[in-house]
């Protein structure tokens, strides 16, 4: 039985990202980081509208206040839609002008963390923060290759980060006042490719996207593999609940570096079995 499906769209992105269920807007929102664009699919009608952006854009995640706050490549921004508008940017990283942010979720005590990456892929000059209600950054971890999928775990003990040129996925305590030290939690084989962006459902499993593995795994708690969901692109990069009963599992992917195909770069839906979480919401 086939688990999947590919929306049709006439469009395939480069490098889909940034999976965001938007309650608000009864929408599912993703970005071509290197279009570099931003995607709405109203979940009503099936409606896709594309906005072209100015800078490339790792993640969106939405505001109390209204709109969505997005991570560029030189820092994050206010972005308003019909009409669009975007705000000036604050970057946490004016010192290092060859980084862009690359993935990002607000947590539910209003905060947002995402992390920066090299553009080139090969230096270990990205950074994990922390960007407060108040608008304040926090360094919490630095020294990675290519920062993917913050991610948090329904009981809020939990923040889940990964390194996807290491191949590893960590974890952090986590609580309302911040995270405790980084342990190893899931590491990838050659085999598996490169973990990307994540997701939990409601049941604590965490999701994770392969990057040239073609497929979605499913993670307990303890970190043992409770099952994989093969697609047919190979570059397999965010993951999202999506709908009013979080029951709909969209899922991005990237074409950047293949040969023009069907499947590669298109955005798919899953169908996971489980339902997932409230994404938060940016209170600054």
């Amino acid at each position: 039985m086939t688990l999947w499906r590919k929306i049709e769209r006439g469009v395939r992105d480069t490098l889909g990202e940034g999976a965001l269920w938007c309650e608000r807007d009864a929408a599912f929102y993703w970005v071509d980081i290197l279009a570099p664009a931003l995607n709405r699919m109203t979940l009503a009608d099936g409606e896709i509208t594309r906005w072209d952006m100015p800078a490339p854009l790792g993640w969106v995640a939405q505001r109390a206040s209204g709109g969505l706050i997005g991570g560029f490549r030189d820092g994050v921004a206010a972005i308003s839609l019909d009409p669009l508008d975007i705000a000036p940017r604050h970057d946490p990283e004016p010192h290092l002008p060859g980084n862009r942010m690359n993935d990002g979720k607000a947590d539910h005590h209003g905060a947002i963390w995402c992390g920066t990456m090299e553009m080139a892929e090969e230096n270990a000059t990205g950074s994990f923060y922390r960007l407060s209600p108040e608008g304040d950054w926090q360094v919490i971890d630095t020294g990675y290759t290519v920062t993917n999928g913050p991610a948090f775990s329904p009981c809020g003990n939990w923040l889940y980060h990964t390194d996807s040129g290491r191949r590893t996925i960590y974890r952090f305590p986590f609580d309302a006042n911040g995270v405790g030290p980084r342990e190893e939690f899931i590491r990838f084989s050659d085999e598996d490719g490169y973990p990307d962006g994540m997701t939990t459902d409601a049941e604590g499993f965490l999701w994770v996207a392969h990057w040239d593995g073609g497929r979605i795994s499913r993670f307990a708690p303890d970190g043992t593999r409770e099952r994989s969901i093969e697609l047919p692109a190979r570059r397999i990069t965010n993951i999202a609940f999506a709908g009013e009963k979080l029951d709909r599992m969209f899922v991005t992917s990237a074409s950047k570096g293949l040969p023009e195909s069907e499947f590669d770069g298109a955005l798919f839906e899953v169908d996971a079995g489980v339902v997932g979480n409230p994404a938060g919401t940016y209170l600054g």
